[in-house]
C-alpha cells in the first residue's frame, strides 16, 4: 500500500461531537491496567523470554529532581534546591542498572537511550559521567544509537550543553510551553526569550543531530493571538520536532495546579481556536503532523520512521525503532517488553529499599495475553500510521480479521458516516478529519478501558 503523507483537517463540528475521554495509547493495555499482583519472578520470566527473542533494546533513565515546581506539570517529580539529594539516587540507580543488566543478554544491541525527568541536567557533570560509564559497562550500545536527553533551559549553560554532546548525547529536548511572560509567571516558569534562543544556539553549536521543543496550549492567560506569537517564535527557533500538549487542569490529581488561577484559563472554544491555528501555522511551515501532538520536519527521524512504517508509541510518545523492547530505570520508570509491562516504585524510599534488599525495584506490572498483543498491534498501527492492513494482521496472527473484530468494525460505521475513517475490504484508513480524533478511533479496539474513559484526558 502506498504510504499516506500525514495531513490533518480541523473540523470543529466533529471535534465537538467527539469531545470524549480516551487513553493516549503510549501503550496497550494502558498503564492504568498495571497491578500489584505482578511479581519480580514474573519480570525475570519476561526478561528471559525477551532474551530468547533477542530483540534490540531501548533504555530509559528517569531523573526525578527539579529545582522549582512548574504549576502545569503532571510528571512524577521531586522538588528540591538541595542538590545533595541526587547523590544517593545516582548511586542506587547505578546499582539497579547492574542488577537488572545481569538478567539481560549483554550481546543485545542498544539502539536508543533516553534520559527524562524531572530535570536530568539537575545532575552535576561527574554524576552524568558516572551513570554514563555504568550504562556502557553493562550494555552494548550501537555506534549509531539515538541518545537523547531532556533539559531545563533555565538551569543550563553553554559548557554543560557542549559536555552533553561530547559525552555521547546526540538528541536533545527542552520545554518552552509559551513565550508570553504573563503566562510564564502564572505557571511559575519564567524563561526570557533571549535565554531560549541562546540555548538553541549552543545546541546548534554542539551539533546535536535533532532538537525537540515542547509547547502547551490551554495555559492561563493564553489567547489565540498570544499563542500565535509563541508559534511564530518557535518556528524562528527552527527545532526539528515540536510537541504541542493540551493542558489538562486536574488539581484533584495534581495539587500543584491549585496555584493556577482557574478563571484565567482559556475557554474551550478559545482552546480549539488555538489548536486550529497551531496546526495550520506548523503545517504551513514545513512541519508534518506526525500524530496526536507531534510535529516533525520531513527529514527528521520521526517522519522517516512513519514513512518506513517503523514508527512506534511508547511511554515517551512517538518514537523510532519499532523493533526494540524498552527497559526503564529509576523511580517510576516503566519497562515495555513484548508481552509484559512493569513499573518501578514511585516513592524514592520504596525504590531505595528494594535496591538495598537486592531485588528488582518494581511495584506493579501486567502480563499480556495473545488478545492484548493482537489488539495492541491494531491500536498502535492506527495511532502511528493512520492506516491498517487487515491482511497484515491476519498473516501475523492467523486470524480472520473481519470475524475477530466484527463488533469493532460495526462500531466504526458511525465514525465512517461522519467522515473520520474509511473502511474497505482490505484496509482501515483514518481520514484527514479523523487524524485529530485518532484516540476516539483506537479506543474502539480497546477491551480494557473503553468503559473507563473517566480516568483519562479528553481526546482533544
Amino acid at each position: 500500500m502506498v504510504f499516506l503523507l500525514p495531513s490533518v483537517k480541523f473540523d470543529l463540528a466533529m471535534i465537538q461531537k467527539y469531545d470524549t475521554r480516551a487513553p493516549r495509547y503510549t501503550s496497550y493495555p494502558p498503564a492504568t491496567e498495571l497491578n500489584e499482583t505482578f511479581t519480580e519472578t514474573d519480570f525475570k520470566t519476561a526478561i528471559a523470554a525477551s532474551n530468547q527473542r533477542n530483540t534490540p533494546l531501548s533504555l530509559y533513565f528517569h531523573i526525578p529532581f527539579c529545582q522549582s515546581a512548574c504549576y502545569f506539570c503532571g510528571c512524577n517529580t521531586v522538588i528540591s534546591n538541595n542538590k545533595r539529594i541526587a547523590k544517593p539516587y545516582v548511586e542506587y540507580l547505578a546499582q539497579e542498572i547492574k542488577h537488572t543488566a545481569a538478567f539481560i543478554n549483554p550481546e543485545r544491541k542498544v539502539l536508543q537511550i533516553h534520559w527524562g525527568g524531572g530535570t536530568p541536567n539537575y545532575l552535576e557533570r561527574d554524576q552524568i559521567e558516572f551513570l554514563w560509564k555504568n550504562i556502557n559497562r553493562y550494555f552494548s550500545i550501537d555506534e549509531k544509537a539515538e541518545v537523547s536527553i531532556e533539559i531545563n533551559p533555565r538551569y543550563i549553560d553553554r559548557n554543560y550543553i557542549l559536555f552533553l554532546r561530547q559525552i555521547g548525547f546526540n538528541r536533545i529536548s527542552f520545554g518552552i510551553q509559551d513565550f508570553n511572560r504573563q503566562v510564564q509567571v502564572a505557571v511559575n516558569r519564567i524563561q526570557p526569550e533571549e535565554m531560549l534562543f541562546d540555548v538553541m544556539s549552543w545546541i546548534r553549536e554542539a551539533k546535536f543531530d535533532s532538537v525537540n521543543v515542547d509547547l502547551i496550549y490551554g495555559l492561563p492567560y493564553q489567547t489565540h493571538d498570544t499563542f500565535r506569537e509563541t508559534i511564530k517564535k518557535t518556528i524562528e527557533l527552527d527545532p526539528d520536532r515540536i510537541v504541542v500538549f493540551n493542558f489538562a487542569y486536574v488539581p484533584w490529581l495534581k495539587p500543584v495546579q491549585k496555584n493556577i488561577p482557574q478563571d484565567a484559563l482559556p475557554l474551550p472554544q478559545e482552546k480549539l481556536e488555538i489548536l486550529k491555528m497551531t496546526i495550520e501555522e506548523l503545517t504551513n511551515n514545513q512541519y508534518l503532523f506526525i500524530g496526536m501532538d507531534h510535529f516533525a520536519k520531513t527529514n527528521d527521524e520521526l517522519a522517516i520512521a512513519q514513512r518506513n512504517s517503523t514508527l512506534k508509541r511508547n511511554f515517551q510518545g512517538y518514537t523510532t525503532h519499532a523493533e526494540t523492547e524498552l527497559f526503564g530505570f529509576g523511580s517510576t520508570s516503566i519497562s515495555m517488553l513484548e508481552d509484559a509491562y512493569v513499573q518501578n516504585h514511585k516513592e524514592l524510599q520504596d525504590y531505595y529499599r528494594a535496591i538495598a534488599a537486592g531485588v528488582l525495584p518494581i511495584s506493579k506490572g501486567i502480563k499480556l495475553n495473545q488478545n492484548d498483543i493482537i489488539r495492541r498491534d491494531v491500536i498502535m498501527g492506527i495511532m502511528s500510521h493512520f492506516q491498517l492492513s487487515k491482511q497484515d494482521i491476519e498473516d501475523r496472527y492467523h486470524i480472520k480479521f473481519n470475524k475477530y473484530f466484527a463488533e469493532e468494525l460495526e462500531a466504526l460505521k458511525p465514525l465512517e458516516s461522519d467522515g473520520l475513517v474509511s473502511l474497505s475490504t482490505n484496509y482501515i484508513e483514518i481520514t484527514d478529519i479523523g487524524r485529530l480524533l485518532v484516540r476516539n478511533i483506537a479506543v474502539i479496539f480497546d477491551t480494557h478501558t473503553r468503559t473507563k474513559q473517566t480516568k483519562f484526558s479528553r481526546a482533544i
